[in-house]
């Protein structure tokens, strides 16, 4: 979440700066600063009263040494109506506090200045494109009937165990799935990203330390029973093992990769954009989380952005990648770059990466901080992205490689796979 200091210092910027997510920030940040002007007052008022308690307390002590125990009595009543009034106005100020937290999670963090205003995808920056059309045989098929063809994925046996969008992956294609997590991994683990690998539930603290709640809790699933959560993304409990610590000066780069099952209800999706692998409900994604020091997160978002691409480009697919406008943004981030991967027999870009900076918003949720040269706290940075979503990029490999004879793999998974074509 936003900084309280950032919104006394300048309150205009804030509701400026939100406004290019479309979010009309002013009767929340006057709000804000009128409930944190009642919680200083009750500060003040009880910062007197405590101090008027010591007072009392040095008097009463004068008084007993000196026989005065009449008077001292008298005194510790008096005292005593001191602590109740401060036992109140705790109260009173906790409770404000609350309320100050309950309003400030309300803000979205504010784009960095790259990012434009927009309303929607439609306004998103094309910031590269790369690969090179995939020459498909006449008659290309989009990825779901080359599934059935193949006898790879089963949508329908995914219905039948659980609901739609829990597909099967069966034979040749639950080994291309595996290889490709394997690869990822090895890819991400080359690049300097220690492997972990994390609970696929998390606390409602973990989700709220990386922003899923209170603003996305419509979109995970809930175990009601252990008030858990599903996770949606190995983000959340991987950056989640930094919270409430302080990290020492030197060290950073703090650099995690994690493979997870993820988890989303994808309330609201339909049609034609949600056929085959799409829109998943179960998906597999691995992922790439970094903590750094502020004056160094945009560089380090820079590498992520070229190791995704790396990934990309080792796979021989067409991609673009998008800088995202304001209203195109999450909630949490600063800013975001997408990847997507074009499908030819879909004729439609495909997303299958987010990377973003989130600045100080999550670590300020998390509590994380480090100790910078001159020993006082600070927050770090967070950053995280996709590397990669695999549902996309499976449904993008076997449309762009299918031929009469099979559908080719990529050179670079075959040690993984086993085999260099699906037939």
């Amino acid at each position: 979440m936003l900084t309280l200091k950032m919104l006394r210092d300048d309150p205009d910027y804030v509701v400026r700066k939100l406004a290019i997510k479309n979010f009309d920030a002013r009767e929340i940040v006057d709000g804000i600063l009128a409930i944190d002007d009642e919680r200083k007052a009750l500060q003040t008022e009880s910062d007197a009263l405590l101090s008027e308690q010591k007072k009392q307390a040095a008097v009463i002590g004068s008084m007993m040494k000196e026989g005065r125990k009449a008077e001292a009595e008298e005194a510790k009543k008096t005292v005593a109506d001191l602590k109740a009034r401060s036992t109140e106005l705790l109260a009173r100020r906790e409770a404000k506090e609350k309320e100050l937290e309950a309003q400030l999670v309300l803000l979205p963090n504010i784009p960095c200045d790259l990012v434009v205003p927009g309303k929607g995808a439609e306004d998103n920056q094309i910031v590269k494109t790369g690969g090179e059309d995939p020459k498909l045989p006449e008659g290309a098929l989009p990825h779901w009937e080359l599934a059935k063809k193949y006898d790879i994925i089963d949508f329908d046996l995914g219905v039948k165990l659980t609901g739609a969008g829990f597909p099967v992956y069966k034979g040749k294609g639950a080994k291309l799935q595996r290889a490709l997590i394997s690869f990822f991994l090895d890819r991400n683990t080359a690049a300097g990203y220690t492997e972990v690998e994390p609970p696929v539930m998390v606390n409602a603290a973990s989700a709220y330390g990386t922003g899923q709640l209170p603003d996305k809790e419509a979109q995970m699933y809930y175990v009601g029973l252990d008030d858990f959560y599903l996770v949606p993304t190995a983000e959340v409990p991987v950056t989640n093992i930094f919270r409430d610590e302080i990290l020492d000066n030197n060290a950073f780069p703090q650099k995690m990769t994690a493979y997870t099952p993820c988890f989303r209800r994808e309330a609201g999706s339909y049609g034609k954009d949600v056929r085959g692998l799409n829109r998943l409900h179960q998906f597999d994604k691995v992922e790439i989380v970094r903590v750094e020091k502020p004056e160094n997160s945009y560089a380090a978002l820079d590498e992520m952005i070229a190791h995704v691409e790396s990934l990309v480009n080792a796979l021989g697919l067409k991609y673009r990648i998008l800088r995202l406008c304001g209203g195109d943004m999450s909630f949490t981030s600063a800013i975001t770059y997408d990847f997507e991967l074009w499908s030819a027999a879909q004729g439609r870009w495909l997303e299958i990466s987010s990377v973003s900076n989130f600045e100080t918003y999550q670590a300020n949720r998390l509590h994380l901080r480090y100790r910078d040269e001159s020993g006082k706290t600070q927050l770090c940075h967070t950053l995280n992205g996709s590397s990669l979503a695999l549902p996309r990029v499976v449904a993008a490999l076997l449309e762009d490689n299918q031929t009469p004879e099979g559908i080719i793999i990529p050179e670079v998974l075959r040690p993984y796979t086993g085999f260099d074509r699906i037939d």
